[in-house]
C-alpha cells in the first residue's frame, strides 16, 4: 500500500535553510510523482514543488531560485531544500504522491498524503 512520510521541519531565522524529506513506500510502479504543499494559518493549501519519478520538476513561482526539489530513487526519498527562507514561508508542509505522467501542483491530483511537518521562520 502506498505511503508517504515527511520529516525535517523545524524553526529557523529568516534567511536560513531547512531540508525536508519525504519517504515513499509501497509504490510498485514508476509513473508517479511527489509534491510538496504547504498551508499557513488562515490560508488555503498551496503547491510548492513537485518531482516526477523520471526527474521532471516543477515549482511555484514564489519559491523558484530558493527551493530545490530532488530525489534519491534508490532510497525512495524526495528532498525539499529550502534556502533564503522568509517569514511568509512559515506553514505546515505536506508531502503527497500522485500517479500518472502529468506533473502538476494541483491538490486534487494527489492521492496519498503525509501528516505534515511544521516549518517556522522567524523574522
Amino acid at each position: 500500500q502506498e505511503h508517504v512520510v515527511e520529516s525535517g521541519g523545524g524553526s529557523v531565522q529568516s534567511g536560513g535553510s531547512l531540508r525536508l524529506s519525504c519517504a515513499a513506500s509501497g509504490f510498485t510502479y514508476t509513473n508517479y510523482y511527489i509534491g510538496w504543499f504547504r498551508q499557513a494559518p488562515g490560508k488555503e493549501r498551496e503547491g510548492v514543488a513537485g518531482i516526477h519519478r523520471d526527474g521532471r520538476t516543477t515549482y511555484e513561482d514564489s519559491v523558484k531560485g530558493r527551493f530545490t526539489i530532488s530525489q534519491d530513487n534508490a532510497k525512495n526519498i524526495v528532498y525539499l531544500q529550502m534556502n533564503s527562507l522568509k517569514h511568509e514561508d512559515t506553514a505546515m508542509y505536506y508531502c503527497a504522491a500522485g500517479t500518472g505522467w502529468r506533473l502538476l501542483l494541483h491538490e486534487a491530483l494527489y492521492l496519498y498524503w503525509g501528516q505534515g511537518t511544521q516549518v517556522t521562520v522567524s523574522s
